[in-house]
């Protein structure tokens, strides 16, 4: 029996289905098919979409009848979780995640038991969010679509990106870190963050048309124009999908720092990472990824043209009515490429030199997370980059699992709270919650009773961020 028992399997969660409908599409009987305006897998026969689609639009009504203003975010079943998501009126997203399973083998067979309660339903529904914030990102919304071709259009330009994009969803890997959406800062001092707003503005000034500017050095950010929802968005897009593609070929002496008095005609580093692949040839296309910001209000069209020295990368976005040539990206190639590869040089310095003052003692003995809700400032100790764009969890998945619980309790009340948590085996979970700040921290320590632990944390709380926290 031992030895069979051994054969037990966890199967990860898995995507089963994802797919976007408007029930005012398709209101009259036989004409269900209408509503449906993108299905995956598309391969299943049409009347069982019809009939999902059926039964999530059931479901939303019949939970309306509770609650008219917030409509139903979730359904749990035994096999799988459904994620409900209405981002424009009467468009809904529905996603279905299978829950993850154990295998166990009983008399030579199989037998499979769901686990139903594994799913955090905040981290999916965030995943689910995302999705639309990033098929908006460079669509614009579904409305405009409509307004720019009727439903065909939509069908179309939903199937060019879902088609893509859901291939890229880690769901086994999702967590507390996808609630937040946040953004990681690269940590700089003032002089060198002069250095780099007068480098902006200078760029704005010689590149006219540049409307807005983001400034990144090691995929963390610096400075951006950009409204903090359309940021947080791109953001995701630069880290987890442009930046890994382009994968740096490897430097010599990669960002050794560059002689101040180097003339100007001498090799830079920069290259676009969007648009020219090269501009000495002639026929090079300029072609540039179009963005959608501020959706809300003046819902402008921008062209992304992302440019990288180095470990910096800047993204300029003009307004997409004015076509950038080659002519513009040749200038802007002679003009942000030196000064670039100077700048990136000059931060990698200063960031070299900031440590050695600062020392290994500051290096963190405890496992963190820590969340800002003013400015999205997002920082981890837990998670690891394993591939360029998935990160994560170094710690056991039940513990994630506990960090994603108090989160949860945190989101549904608007007060100060603090939740200490004993897990297994000597690990201690303590959550924060103060000021629109969030802190999660993970202890590993024997013998060690409630008071010893908040102590604890404290006086990391005090060493790592300067007591920004907790007012006792």
């Amino acid at each position: 029996a031992a030895g069979a028992a051994g054969q037990e399997k966890q199967l990860a969660p898995t995507l089963l289905s994802f797919f976007i409908y408007n029930p005012k599409l398709g209101p009259k009987e036989g004409e269900e098919e209408k509503k449906i305006l993108f299905y995956h897998p598309n391969e299943v026969e049409k009347n069982e979409k019809i009939r999902n689609v059926g039964l999530c639009e059931a479901i939303v009504q019949f939970t309306r009848t509770f609650s008219p203003t917030k409509p139903a975010k979730s359904l749990h079943t035994q096999k799988n979780r459904q994620f409900f998501h209405e981002p424009e009126e009467n468009f809904w997203m529905v996603m279905v995640v299978r829950n993850p399973i154990i295998e166990k083998h009983k008399d030579g067979k199989p037998v499979y038991e769901y686990q139903e309660e594994e799913l955090l339903d905040k981290v999916y529904s965030s995943v689910l969010q995302q999705c639309y914030s990033m098929y908006k990102l460079f669509n614009g919304t579904f409305l405009k679509a409509m307004e720019d071709g009727g439903v065909k259009v939509l069908k179309e330009r939903l199937e060019k990106f879902f088609h893509r994009y859901l291939q890229t969803l880690h769901l086994q890997s999702c967590d507390l870190l996808d609630v937040f959406c946040g953004i990681s800062f690269f940590p700089l001092d003032k002089m060198t963050y002069l250095k780099i707003q007068s480098f902006i503005n200078r760029m704005e000034e010689s590149l006219n048309i540049v409307k807005y500017t983001a400034f990144l050095y090691n995929d963390q950010l610096i400075w951006s124009g950009l409204e903090q929802d359309d940021m947080r968005i791109l953001y995701k897009y630069l880290t987890t999908s442009l930046f890994p593609r382009h994968m740096e070929p490897e430097l010599a002496g990669r960002d050794s720092p560059i002689r101040a008095e180097m003339p100007g005609n001498l090799q830079h580093y920069g290259r676009f990472l969007t648009g020219p692949l090269n501009l000495n040839d002639p026929e090079t296309k300029c072609r540039f990824p179009k963005i959608f910001v501020n959706t809300d209000d003046t819902y402008e069209e921008l062209h992304l043209i992302v440019y990288k020295a180095m470990s910096a990368a800047v993204c300029f976005m003009i307004d997409a009515s004015i076509p950038p040539t080659l002519e513009f990206c040749r200038k802007l190639d002679s003009i942000v490429g030196p000064q670039l590869t100077v700048l990136a040089s000059d931060i990698c310095e200063q960031y070299n030199i900031n440590k050695r003052i600062s020392g290994a003692e500051k290096e963190p003995q405890f496992k963190f997370i820590y969340f800002n809700h003013m400015n999205l400032a997002e920082k981890s100790t837990i998670h690891m980059r394993k591939t360029p764009s998935v990160s994560l969890a170094s710690v056991h998945p039940d513990l994630m699992k506990i960090l994603g619980d108090i989160n949860s309790d945190f989101s549904r009340v608007d007060e100060d709270e603090e939740i200490i948590v004993k897990a297994m085996s000597d690990y201690w979970v303590v959550g924060k919650k103060s000021d629109q700040r969030e802190l999660y921290v993970i202890l590993n320590q024997k013998n060690v009773n409630l008071i010893e632990v908040n102590e604890e944390v404290k006086n990391q709380g005090a060493t790592q961020f300067n007591n920004i926290f907790f007012l006792d």
